[in-house]
Formats: structure tokens, C-alpha cells, sequence
């Protein structure tokens, strides 16, 4: 299974961009926001600033409310979605430790046995 690239974290969109960006309504966006769907980070003066990643996870949103779920269920799939991301970020890390250590070991074991 090929990664995808992650969208990128940095605060680009006001509101109103972001809502044109992803076709909802700026009210849709304060609601998502109200409801803890999404986070966007915020200006010194308060002002919301939308990153590609909000607007990625604003569509996974609108696609699984128009599927029907409710805004309840919707909080619960982004937490475990969002769980299953780190641990698989945590996973890959301890292959790649545990492929170190193997190779580790068999390093010692030749030296060991070596006369």
C-alpha cells in the first residue's frame, strides 16, 4: 500500500475561502468547528486561519454527513481515524527499530562466533 502525502498543517484559508474551497457554507465551518470536527488554528486577532489539512478533514466530514451520519458519530470516526494514524505512525517506527535491532544482533553474533 502506497502512502498518500499529507496535506500540509500550515494556516492559509480565511473562513470564507475555506468554506468556497470545500463548497459549504461559512456557517457549515462554525458549526464543524463548534462541534470540535475541526480545529483551525486562529490569528492574533481571533481571525480563523483554515490549512490544507482542515480542508481535508472538513471534506472527510461533509462526505460521511451526507452519507448520513450524524454529527455524534462523525466526532467518534475522526477520533478512531485519527488513532489509527498515530499508531501506525508509532507501528512503522518499531519496525524500523526492530529491524535495527536484528540486524544488531546478528552483527554480534558473527563478531561472537568469529575466532
Amino acid at each position: 500500500m502506497t502512502e498518500q502525502p499529507q496535506p500540509s498543517s500550515r494556516p492559509l484559508y480565511a473562513i470564507s475561502v475555506a468554506a468556497e474551497l470545500v463548497g459549504l457554507p461559512v456557517p457549515t465551518l462554525r458549526l464543524y468547528e463548534e462541534k470540535g470536527l475541526v480545529t483551525p488554528e486562529r490569528t492574533e486577532g481571533g481571525t480563523r486561519r483554515y490549512s490544507d489539512a482542515d480542508l481535508a478533514r472538513i471534506a472527510r466530514v461533509s462526505e460521511l454527513v451526507d452519507s448520513g451520519v450524524t454529527l455524534a458519530a462523525v466526532a467518534m470516526v475522526l477520533d478512531l481515524q485519527d488513532d489509527n494514524a498515530d499508531l501506525s505512525h508509532r507501528n512503522r517506527g518499531l519496525r524500523r527499530r526492530n529491524t535495527q535491532l536484528q540486524e544488531d544482533n546478528a552483527r554480534l553474533r558473527r563478531q561472537h562466533d568469529q575466532p
